[in-house]
């Protein structure tokens, strides 16, 4: 971000490239720009925002897991078992639903997203346009200035001290003078001078596309959930193939034997009960309620005006321990206000009465077209004619400091920056003065800058080695206040309650920003000046753990910082929205751009806050809670499902019995003791603290519960089968030990209860009900009332596996936390 010595370059004329490549160049007319559109020159793009249609479709129905179901569904119908089927449809509408949900989210990202799209500048028929970057064609001339993002190759016409930051393409930290001819790469960023450049390349050739593509991607990657998920899903792709040919062969044999089902025609009866132990096995609602869940949350906060750039970022900041924070445009508005002229005692600095002095320099300075806000606050107090200047050197992160000359009255070189920078050695009376009159300022909580003067202008020299002119003075120090975001402190209380480290780093001085941090509340003491910060990784981590505020901090070290803390096992969120942060916001855990901010910073964050309102972040937090604890429960649900799916097949097919259950009384028992309260579960409030580990914790509850179903199962129907009971009266007392037990888990997942959850799993018990009493229902599942010794079995088994699920639950409980913060 802009910070409050990063007064904008500043020179004789802003817009001297511009003035001068109109002379011999005038850009475009507007019949060229229309031939070149016509014939497809146009910086366009496929739109990268978002995910793509087919994006959207290849992920909820072109799917392994789609293809067994579907492949399953068609064999059933073709054998005329369409009661069967319905776990077919189910799986239809579970692929409508998840295309329906995330193409809706990216409907309302895309419209998000177009609304802080970056611009870009060209000249055309000689005059200066600012235009859409999609509306930039091959060979029209840019206009580039300190802090813009390039918006498509070109090379460089004309620059005054040109340089780019092309870090974010070719991973080079320091910035790269750009001369006449010089190739300028789309997505890098203008950190100093201004130029001219025609471009040379657009729509996907170009660099800036590649760059936004992968920026603003809509993404379920990268996230906890979604490896945890995914790895699960190929452990039972390798799984699902040799089980499925034991289950056949089980179901085969139990018909008589291959060449007698075959023979007979009892295969198609093996067919069923095989699909049945297949299906079983996938747990498609899983990746379905991830999906809905991600973009659900997405949603919701682009209602607050939140703009979710990668969804994995919605359980991102909920997984950060330390969140790193720009003062300027975070804890503070970004507006400035000019506060105060100090003189510097004993400098023999001009006074008020002296014609063309210090006061019609800094009205240059204010009213200089590229200034930056700090710069335009002194228009309110000087208001004197500005002089012509005549050769200049622009502000640079490193130096701190910008310098420009004057003939005439003011003339001389008079250089405007932090005092520090300026008499970095502090020697003689006068510099001793000025930087103790300026750190007694910042201590305050002011932004200090120091107008210095030297007598000579500077020569052509000195402004190309950009150095300190010699007999430089100091004239005046200013001082300027920032305004204090209101939620500011209340923001910082949240994260401390919540255990989120803070920090906070600033170009400023850190005396000032100290004083800014207190005000918020913020123990900081006086602050760390970055220039002493180690350059060893271990033990620039140990300053980090140590210090809260720092100053004076450089872009290279913001990024340092942040992979220290990184390094240190901290997940960190960076948030800014100046040039400056582009790459600590690109290196963090998760980045946090200011819609207000730079397009560069927009560009390479995962989160956007679009009415820059700082108070927004905890409202992502707890939605990133929300997702994540939400989501592990219900894949608990799942996950046992799955689990006594494996283990059901695999004994099942070592004992060479039929799979005890039809597809469509598994579609109910699923419908009713996972897919229905999964889907509700999902959605509620939660707001329980991140913890590592959800694939172990999931797992760890959902295996042993998964192998306590199977058993009960095995047990019950075996010996429905020893005592002679249809195989219509085996099936359904397999269903319904099936739908009690998982009624059961559903149970021990939803505590603590909240009248929600209990009104959920209370109509869950009460579709049970309805579907064991209804006739229909009894007839479209062939239930068949098992005989007293099975009832007998059902009434032991089922609650000994309910108080096997309350140890489970127990154990659980104590091995990875409390109620509260396992099952949300």
């Amino acid at each position: 971000m802009t910070e409050p010595h990063a007064v904008a370059s500043h020179g004789p004329d802003t817009h001297a490239p511009a003035s001068r490549a109109a002379g011999a160049e005038r850009g475009l007319t507007a019949a060229e720009v229309a031939e070149r559109v016509a014939s497809g020159r146009a910086n366009t793009v496929t739109d990268a925002s978002s995910r793509s249609i087919w994006s959207i479709l290849r992920a909820n129905v072109f799917t392994l897991f789609n293809g067994i179901v579907i492949a399953g569904f068609t064999l059933l119908l073709v054998l005329g078992y369409w009661q069967d089927a319905l776990f077919g449809l189910a799986a239809i509408a579970n692929a409508v639903v998840g295309v329906t949900q995330e193409y809706r989210a990216k409907r309302a990202l895309d419209r998000l997203a177009l609304l802080h799209a970056p611009k870009a500048r060209v000249l055309r028929d000689g005059v200066e346009h600012e235009i859409e970057v999609r509306a930039i064609v091959l060979d029209d001339v840019l206009v580039v200035r300190s802090g813009d993002q390039v918006t498509a190759d070109a090379s460089v016409l004309d620059a005054t001290r040109l340089e780019a930051d092309e870090s974010l393409l070719t991973g080079e930290s320091d910035p790269v003078d750009k001369s006449q001819g010089d190739r300028l790469l789309s997505g890098s960023i203008v950190v100093g001078g201004e130029g001219v450049a025609r471009v040379t390349a657009v729509g996907d050739a170009a660099f800036a596309a590649k760059l936004t593509a992968e920026a603003k991607r809509f993404s379920l990657v990268n996230s906890e959930l979604r490896r945890s998920i995914d790895r699960i899903l190929r452990w039972i792709t390798w799984a699902i193939f040799p089980i499925m040919a034991i289950v056949v062969n089980a179901n085969m044999q139990a018909a008589g034997g291959w060449e007698h089902a075959i023979d007979t025609g009892e295969w198609r009866e093996a067919a069923v009960a095989s699909v049945a132990a297949v299906i079983a096995m996938i747990p498609l609602g899983l990746v379905l309620m991830t999906s809905i869940a991600f973009a659900v949350g997405a949603v919701r906060l682009s209602m607050h005006q939140v703009l979710v750039q990668e969804l994995p970022a919605v359980e991102g900041l909920a997984r950060v321990d330390v969140i790193c924070l720009d003062k300027t445009g975070t804890i503070t508005t970004g507006e400035v206000r000019f506060d105060a002229v100090h003189p510097v005692l004993g400098t023999g600095a001009p006074t008020d009465d002296l014609p063309g002095g210090w006061r019609r320099v800094l009205a240059w300075y204010g009213s200089e077209p590229s200034a930056n806000a700090t710069a335009r606050c002194l228009t309110d107090e000087f208001t004197d004619a500005s002089p012509e200047a005549c050769a200049r050197i622009e502000f640079s992160s490193a130096r701190k400091w910008s310098a420009v000359s004057f003939e005439g009255d003011a003339r001389g070189t008079w250089v405007l920056g932090a005092p520090e920078f300026m008499f970095a050695d502090g020697d003689g009376a006068e510099a001793s003065a000025a930087l103790e009159r300026g750190r007694a300022l910042a201590a305050t909580g002011r932004r200090t800058l120091l107008l210095g003067y030297a007598p000579e202008p500077l020569a052509e020299a000195e402004a190309d080695a950009a150095a300190l002119p010699s007999g430089l003075r100091p004239v005046v120090l200013l001082t300027f206040r920032e305004v204090v975001r209101p939620d500011a402190a209340a923001t910082l209380s949240y994260f401390e309650k919540e255990g989120v480290g803070v920090r906070i780093i600033s170009g400023d001085n850190p005396l000032t920003v100290a004083a800014v941090a207190r005000e918020v509340g913020l123990d900081a003491g006086d602050g760390f000046d970055a220039r002493e910060l180690p350059a060893d990784e271990a033990e620039l981590t140990r300053v980090l753990d140590e210090q809260l505020v720092f100053g004076r901090v450089s872009p290279t070290q913001k990024r340092d910082m942040v992979r220290a803390l990184k390094a240190g096992g901290h997940t960190v969120a960076m948030t800014g929205d100046g040039v400056n942060d582009a790459l600590a916001i690109k290196d963090a855990d998760l980045g946090i751009a200011m819609a207000s901010g730079s397009a560069a910073t927009r560009a390479v964050a995962r989160i956007v806050l679009l009415d820059g309102r700082f108070s927004h972040l905890p409202g992502v937090v707890a939605e990133g809670r929300k997702v994540i604890a939400n989501i592990e429960r219900v894949s608990m649900l799942f996950l046992s499902k799955t689990s006594y799916a494996i283990a059901m097949a695999v004994l099942f097919g070592i004992l060479l019995w039929p799979f005890p259950l039809l597809p469509r009384q598994l579609s109910i028992t699923d419908g009713l003791t996972i897919g229905i309260p999964a889907f509700l579960l999902a959605m509620l409030p939660n707001a329980r603290r991140y913890v590592p580990g959800f694939l172990r914790r999931s797992l760890s509850f959902a295996i042993p519960a998964g192998l306590v179903v199977a058993i009960a199962i095995t047990i019950v129907s075996g010996h429905a089968r020893a005592l002679g009971e249809p195989e219509a009266a085996v099936r359904t007392a397999s269903m319904v030990t099936l739908a009690l037990i998982g009624l059961w888990i559903l149970t021990v997942l939803s505590r603590p209860f909240t009248w929600i959850k209990a009104v959920v799993v209370l109509a869950m018990v009460g579709g049970l009900v309805l579907v064991l009493t209804v006739p229909i229902a009894i007839e479209f599942l062939q239930l068949q009332m098992p005989g007293p010794g099975t009832l007998l079995d059902m009434a032991i088994v089922v609650p000994i596996a309910w108080i096997a699920l309350e140890g489970i639950g127990f154990w659980h409980r104590r091995r990875f936390g409390t109620a509260s913060e396992v099952a949300g």
